[in-house]
């Protein structure tokens, strides 16, 4: 009995060993096969094996566009409905939820409307004059901008600043009966950040700019002619992207002339508004097509007919420029006894599914 004993537990504890060593080799398996590229030190082995891991990933997104087609072709020939296609998660449709976003049965905001500052311009009961202006030490492409801007936005006019106090140009700006001030300020030789003032009860909006690219930069680009463009103001959707979105619209007469076939947009993505100018271009193309006279194909002849489809397309005038929202103040202008609306802080970017526009 002792020596049965004696080998079973032998043989217990070599099978313990087995399993050990298999788990072992199973766990080093596994650590092979989750070695990242970032974990590589040698540049060309790295290098082929993000290559590699690329290659599988777009071998089984082609694998599943293949049996998603093939299930829609079948249930379309059974009279099926086809099966519902996955919307992508994006970090706009999962963005935190806001308290703050408009809705169109709100009453309270269609009565702000009709009683803030901007209501008299909207209405068409007065039209925007704008007076645009520079800081104290103007930068290279400063004037180049600025002259751009005078071509995208109607009834503007330029002012040198001078040495001239921001608080002296707002009250000039209210006796001669401009509707909206603009500075643009520079740093370093190059433009960064736009003051839109609306006058003469405000708000101030402060806004980073970035990305600047002026009209001779872009390839193809053609010129505005001086009809009244049309403005597009995209994803304003919360109380404070709505009044951002009032305040850029009181810049642009409200009689857009369809004819110019101009075209400003104001595209807001995750806080970010872009600026984009086109002209949109009606053209007339010929396509070319077969007609066969007969019953066979083979002894038919065939007789090239020519179609004309008019198609549209985007022409970009330029500048090309983004802005971010620093602050927005009520009033004019006053860096000492102004109240803001609201201020962007650092320990507002938390998290980048949070958006304020």
């Amino acid at each position: 009995m002792a020596g049965k004993r004696k080998k079973s537990e032998s043989e217990e504890i070599n099978e313990g060993e087995k399993e050990n060593n298999k788990n072992n080799e199973n766990s080093n398996k596994k650590m092979k096969k989750e070695i990242l590229p970032s974990m590589i030190k040698n540049k060309e082995k790295r290098s082929a094996v993000h290559a590699k891991l690329k290659h599988e990933k777009k071998v089984e997104k082609r694998k599943k566009l293949k049996a998603r087609d093939a299930a829609e072709k079948r249930a379309l020939e059974l009279g099926e409905e086809p099966p519902p296609r996955m919307t992508p998660r994006t970090i706009e449709n999962t963005r935190e939820p806001d308290e703050t976003v408009c809705r169109p049965d709100d009453d309270e905001l269609f009565a702000g409307n009709d009683a803030d500052e901007f209501s008299s311009i909207l209405k068409q009961e007065s039209t925007p004059k704008i007076l645009i202006t520079t800081c104290r030490f103007n930068s290279t492409r400063g004037p180049a901008f600025i002259s751009e801007l005078l071509t995208v936005i109607p009834n503007s006019h330029y002012y040198k600043r001078g040495t001239y106090d921001l608080k002296k140009i707002v009250e000039y700006a209210k006796n001669k009966d401009f509707t909206s001030l603009i500075v643009v300020h520079a740093n370093r030789r190059e433009p960064d950040a736009l003051l839109i003032i609306g006058l003469p009860d405000g708000p101030t909006a402060h806004f980073k700019l970035s990305k600047l690219v002026l009209r001779k930069d872009i390839k193809n680009h053609g010129n505005p002619t001086g009809h009244l463009p049309e403005l597009v103001l995209n994803n304003f959707t919360t109380r404070l992207g709505h009044r951002v979105g009032r305040l850029i619209q009181a810049l642009f007469p409200q009689s857009p002339e369809f004819r110019g076939r101009r075209v400003v947009t104001f595209h807001n993505q995750r806080d970010f508004i872009f600026f984009r100018h086109h002209r949109y271009i009606f053209e007339t193309k010929e396509i070319k097509g077969s007609e066969s006279k007969g019953k066979k194909a083979k002894d038919a002849k065939s007789e090239r007919v020519t179609q004309e489809k008019v198609i549209a397309r985007l022409q970009e005038c330029g500048p090309q420029f983004t802005l971010k929202l620093i602050s927005l103040q009520h009033g004019t202008f006053d860096t000492k006894g102004g109240e803001f609306e609201w201020v962007h802080k650092p320990e507002m970017d938390t998290s980048r599914r949070r958006f304020f526009l």
